[in-house]
């Protein structure tokens, strides 16, 4: 029994009423959801980790008077490497997360419309090309941005105020001057200079870089204000 082949430009358009094709669909993007979710869990835990890293680290820094502001310097270490893991693990949710994103633009307005004509265009070439070849849709600076703008710009802020607070209320000298704050940030071998360009530095980066995401990178989710939002209204 031979099989019939189409070119590509020949290929029959799905229908709306074929049931093995929605029901085809439908479980692909029950699947693709609960990968998603997966992610999306595994991002709450790193996130997470690095949370209870840096509120224990605070918590033994003012529970100590003779505890080195040092234990910031490990606070930063720790918190950079998780949003590092969490960068990589947001590629793979995103990625998978655009899948989604597909099916519910062009498969589901369908059939909430009963409008079949969207489904036109090549979207299901996409998804086909994508599950063949999988791809990250984002680059990795993009991941790193994205975390920082959504969670990691909050935890850097409270570490370098609790690190700030740490200098005045057990300096060693009164501190009077800026360049008194930049001597006491010196600590045992560590001289005033190097402690100063990874205080300083982490301030600029972090900032810098919230700011420059801020404008730059998109949103999962627009704003309720935007858009046509008066239909949500009850």
């Amino acid at each position: 029994m031979s099989t019939q082949e189409f070119p590509p430009s020949e290929l029959p358009s799905p229908s709306l009423q074929d049931t093995c094709y929605v029901n085809a669909m439908s479980h692909f993007y029950r699947g693709e959801l609960g990968r998603i979710m997966i992610w999306r869990q595994r991002l709450d835990v790193t996130t997470t980790w690095a949370i209870t890293t840096t509120t224990t680290i605070i918590g033994v820094a003012f529970s100590f008077k003779d505890v080195s502001h040092i234990i910031f310097f490990f606070n930063l270490a720790l918190v950079w490497i998780m949003l590092w893991i969490e960068s990589r693990r947001y590629r793979f949710y995103d990625a998978f997360r655009g899948r989604v994103r597909m099916l519910e633009s062009h498969f589901l307005v369908p059939m909430i419309t009963q409008h079949p004509g969207i489904l036109d265009g090549e979207w299901r070439k996409l998804v086909c090309e994508d599950l063949i070849l999988p791809s990250f849709k984002i680059t990795r600076f993009e991941a790193v941005g994205r975390r920082l703008k959504r969670n990691y710009a909050f935890i850097f802020g409270i570490i370098m105020v609790a690190w700030t607070l740490k200098i005045f209320m057990h300096a060693q000298s009164q501190i009077l001057s800026f360049k008194d704050f930049c001597n006491a940030l010196a600590v045992h071998e560590l001289p005033s200079w190097l402690a100063s360009i990874v205080y300083f530095g982490t301030i600029l980066s972090i900032t810098g870089l919230t700011i420059y995401f801020s404008r730059t990178s998109s949103e999962e989710v627009s704003e309720f204000g935007s858009g046509n939002s008066s239909l949500w209204r009850i």
